[in-house]
């Protein structure tokens, strides 16, 4: 029996996860969670072999910020996130986290089963859109970002200051201050709401 803990805030698509799974052999939906902090204490509590985990809650912490605590202990359960999202950005950041697999939430119910069973196998679960994009990373690494790179770009594009950033990634202005003249030379811009622009237009950012 494989043990599944949902962990997304909307009701209506925690709802809809547990009425697919519940049909499925051998799958047994054990909790629920609405807030990563709920994910990563129910993950410890109830102990599942599977967190089905979304990556946008609304607020500070992020599924891929649980994601890392959930699988920093002994005996963690696998990871599967499950977002709307496929931008490098949000798939990098949880691959780094531990997630073990990354699927869309408009996959079909059986593409989600079969998801959950490889997840839980401790196998790779990509859907084939992130599959593509980390091959179009592969295939193109003049505009590859580093996951740091893109976390600091991301704060930038959400109005953060270098001192912003370099307080909410506990690192040195100075180091800042190096990512993004690497983020500028790899996208070829010389400012930062240049490198915004075209790290959205390239699918690095949302």
């Amino acid at each position: 029996m494989i043990r599944i803990l949902i962990a997304d805030d909307h009701p209506v698509v925690r709802a809809g996860l547990r009425a697919v799974l519940d049909t499925a052999a051998g799958i047994d939906v054990v909790g629920e969670a609405s807030t990563p902090d709920d994910a990563v204490a129910l993950a410890a509590a109830v102990g599942p072999d599977l967190v089905l985990m979304d990556l946008q809650f609304g607020r500070d912490r992020t599924g891929a910020d649980a994601t890392a605590q959930i699988r920093s202990v002994d005996a963690a359960p696998y990871v599967l996130v499950l977002t709307n999202y496929d931008s490098d950005g949000d798939i990098l950041g949880a691959i780094e986290a531990g997630a073990s697999g990354y699927l869309l939430k408009d996959a079909p119910p059986a593409e989600l089963v079969a998801a959950v069973r490889a997840a839980a196998a401790g196998e790779s679960a990509l859907a084939p859109a992130v599959a593509a994009r980390l091959m179009e990373r592969l295939r193109a690494p003049r505009v590859s970002l580093s996951a740091r790179e893109i976390e600091v770009l991301r704060l930038v594009a959400d109005g953060a200051s270098n001192g912003d950033v370099a307080t909410r990634l506990h690192i040195s202005d100075a180091t800042v201050k190096s990512h993004l003249v690497h983020v500028f030379s790899k996208l070829g811009v010389a400012s930062r709401t240049a490198a915004v622009r075209e790290a959205r237009s390239l699918g690095i950012l949302r």
